[in-house]
């Protein structure tokens, strides 16, 4: 299990099965594989018991064999973030080179969505929005995000969210917001989390 998480691709992998379940041809073109480097990685992923497979058809359908799976990767993530240097200069270069805002926990925008006190903003990819999205949330990718500026309430404090410990878009999406003098900052986790804590999910488009 370890050597299986030691791979970057893997680890790509893993964050978009916690997405949704998969098949290879779309798990290679979301992570950038081919088709035979993502399959290899599949194999190595289930034969440690990691990510389980069924037969659709003549496909095959991965998905995480376990939700613990997430909070696992997350640990990694934090015992990096506290122990290695590089990857706080990485997190402070997404933030236009200052300390990133808290974030704000599932708990209170569950409680802030329900006031009607917040925006916020999904910036995954749209089929992924599709797919699952926290309700209330609008779909925006980073490439259009400007074009969106103008027309947020900049009396509502915005949240940004996506795929979970290793994505970037949020951070980008709050720096760029944040430049724009919007109370911008980032949901803890991202919709696999939310879905985990047993949390309402939509799915189509907006």
């Amino acid at each position: 299990m370890a050597r299986a998480l030691s791979a970057p691709a893997r680890l790509s992998i893993l964050e978009q099965l916690a997405q949704g379940e998969r098949g290879v041809e779309a798990l290679a073109e979301k992570t950038g594989l081919t088709i035979a480097n993502c399959s290899q990685h599949l194999q190595q992923l289930r034969r440690s018991g990691l990510v389980t497979s069924r037969r659709d058809g003549k496909a095959v359908i991965y998905c995480l064999t376990d939700a613990k799976t997430l909070e696992l990767m997350d640990l990694l993530r934090v015992v990096a973030e506290r122990n290695l240097a590089q990857v706080e200069r990485i997190l402070r270069g997404l933030s236009g080179g200052e300390t990133a805002p808290e974030t704000m926990s599932r708990d209170d925008l569950a409680a802030r969505l329900a006031e009607g006190s917040v925006t916020v903003l999904d910036v995954r990819p749209s089929d992924e929005y599709e797919a699952g999205h926290i309700p209330g949330a609008f779909n925006i990718e980073l490439d259009k995000l400007e074009s969106l500026v103008s027309d947020l309430d900049s009396d509502k404090e915005i949240i940004a969210y996506c795929r979970g410990p290793y994505c970037i878009y949020a951070h980008q999406a709050v720096a760029a917001l944040r430049k724009h003098g919007l109370n911008a900052r980032r949901l803890e986790g991202g919709l696999p989390e939310w879905r985990e804590d047993g949390r309402p999910v939509l799915d189509g488009a907006a």
